[in-house]
């Protein structure tokens, strides 16, 4: 039976949406729908300092930008967008348009239809995200999206010039220099500078990701992106040092991340419990990493591969780093994760930055049910059907008569009757079967 060797503040106690930030969030989106343009001026003023003439870029802006990024800085952003790209495409290809003829005459299909436009959110807090423009204006752009507006938030009084590289090579058609809650309510309700959008993607803080829970409904969203989560599933083929720079990688993130161990090796759990504790004395982000570790850190020791796999997705981290002698097990085994990283050879920083896969992920135990971001998030699958012949008309529209007077719906039943009397040539006996 699985046991704990340690564990992270009781459940109780973290909540998973603070009232005060869901009051906050309403009133300020509130203001953007009523005043538009100048509740978020005043909205950028008060929470950023940021109050230019025109929050969107314009082309010599961001030649102004872009030239302020180094040659090497501006390769490596290029490949990084090349493997999401790449990757994008390959999963595009799966995804076929389908016409069938189901029965004689009824013909079936359905289209995959990109969204019309989207806004991507790129944070700039504590980490200005340069990656997470790849990760959602270039899987957009693969897609098919016409309209790709991005916004992130001033830098150090301006833009950030390599937030800014990644957007424009990305594919964004606009660019605004614009955070938070002001930047989510300006793109999904509209304003006078920013016509509304289809969908909001990207991560963000707590009150932007309540900005995007309240307005989902009016606009599509990716998904609803918590603290970032690691789980690392290791055995006696890894030693304690890897597990500890696995779990602390991620941790430096923020003070509320989630970081755990699963193992069958308690002597692998103390090793790299005495790991993260030299570890800290180091890292530049400890002080972070450390808050994280304390309060939300676990160290699960259980018997075997079985009960590694019933743990983990129990879990159902964000991120799963799985390093074991067999680790295509796990792959083959578990059902509840964002992404798989398998093998030491890889691990969650290459996922978050290059390696080609989507690090807009699902947490707080979501990966029981969806995925991450990908090309298929930004298409709709439409469905539409043809009645070719009259036999096929009738035939349906006996069965579909039928059906609708068992549910009480008498002029749905009159719009399939209606079609058996013309193409048909009969009318209606709801107590004879079907031919």
């Amino acid at each position: 039976m699985a046991r704990h060797l340690k564990r992270g503040i009781d459940a109780s106690a973290v909540k998973d949406a603070d009232t005060k930030v869901c009051e906050t969030v309403e009133q300020i989106l509130a203001d953007i729908e009523a005043r538009r343009d100048k509740a978020v001026r005043e909205l950028s003023e008060k929470f950023d300092k940021w109050s230019p003439k025109s929050f969107r870029l314009s082309e010599q802006e961001i030649e102004r930008a872009v030239g302020k990024v180094a040659k090497r800085d501006l390769e490596d952003i290029r490949f990084a967008q090349a493997q999401v790209r790449n990757f994008a495409e390959k999963q595009r290809a799966c995804l076929l348009d389908l016409e069938v003829e189901t029965l004689p005459g009824v013909i079936l299909g359905h289209r995959n239809i990109p969204v019309g436009s989207i806004g991507c959110y790129v944070p700039g807090g504590r980490y200005p995200m340069v990656a997470s423009a790849h990760m959602s204006i270039v899987t957009a752009r693969v897609a098919g999206v016409k309209r790709i507006i991005a916004c992130a938030p001033p830098f150090q009084g301006g833009p950030h010039p390599a937030i800014v590289a990644a957007m424009h090579f990305g594919g964004a058609d606009e660019i605004f220099v614009l955070g938070g809650v002001q930047a989510i309510g300006a793109m999904a309700l509209g304003t006078e500078q920013i016509p509304r959008v289809d969908m909001l993607v990207g991560p963000g803080n707590a009150y932007v990701a309540e900005a995007k829970r309240q307005l989902f409904g009016r606009v599509g969203i990716d998904l609803l992106a918590g603290p970032t989560e690691t789980l690392i599933i290791a055995d006696d083929s890894v030693d304690g040092e890897i597990c500890a720079t696995d779990l602390l990688g991620q941790a430096e993130h923020g003070p509320t991340s989630p970081a755990v161990l699963i193992t069958n090796s308690e002597k692998l759990a103390r090793d790299t419990q005495r790991e993260i504790e030299r570890l800290l004395k180091i890292l530049p982000t400890a002080d972070v990493a450390r808050k994280a570790w304390e309060d939300y850190g676990e160290v699960i020791v259980c018997v075997d591969y079985a009960e590694m796999v019933r743990e983990a997705d129990r879990v159902a981290s964000e991120h799963v780093q799985v390093m074991t002698k067999d680790p295509d097990y796990f792959l083959a085994n578990m059902t509840s994760y964002g992404a798989l990283f398998l093998g030491p050879r890889t691990n969650v920083a290459f996922g978050d930055k290059v390696i080609g896969t989507n690090h807009t992920l699902p947490t707080r135990k979501a990966a029981h049910y969806t995925g991450g971001l990908w090309v298929g998030k930004f298409l709709k699958t439409c469905t539409y059907q043809k009645v070719l012949t009259n036999e096929a008309s009738d035939l349906i529209g006996r069965y579909c008569s039928r059906l609708c007077i068992l549910e009480g719906f008498s002029a749905h039943a009159e719009q399939a009757n209606v079609r058996v009397r013309r193409y048909g040539g009969r009318n209606v006996d709801y107590a004879q079967p079907a031919a």
